[in-house]
């Protein structure tokens, strides 16, 4: 088997108008168009594609409460951490610094999925 390129990664919402705000007015996302029928958004991010799919009995559990980049996460690349920083922060979005030091950030979706911004 050879694996050649990443299609698409999914992520459970319990809210997709709170998804929605997060994923397309605060991060940027561009939506692309889906024909599926269950609720549900996608997101094309340069070839990959970002798939929120509702769940409403979702349950966010954490197995390193302390280091968010322990965690299941999404990574994305910024332009800018400190601009991508001040953003998040104007909308009330937590945000934890890496511990490693370099530059990227971690913060969390309306349900408590953890994004990753890094700089790269």
């Amino acid at each position: 088997m050879q694996i050649t390129q990443c299609l698409h990664t999914a992520i459970l919402v319990s809210n997709l108008e709170d998804a929605e705000q997060f994923y397309g007015n605060i991060l940027g996302l561009s939506k692309v168009e889906r024909s599926l029928k269950y609720a549900g958004v996608w997101y094309q991010i340069g070839d990959v594609q970002l798939h929120l799919i509702v769940d409403t009995t979702l349950s966010t559990h954490r197995q390193n409460p302390e280091r968010w980049g322990r965690n299941p996460h999404v990574a994305f690349s910024v332009a800018s951490l400190d601009d991508a920083k001040t953003k998040l922060l104007a909308n009330n979005c937590p945000i934890q610094m890496s511990a490693s030091g370099r530059a990227a950030l971690f913060t969390q979706d309306p349900d408590g999925n953890i994004v990753e911004l890094s700089q790269v």
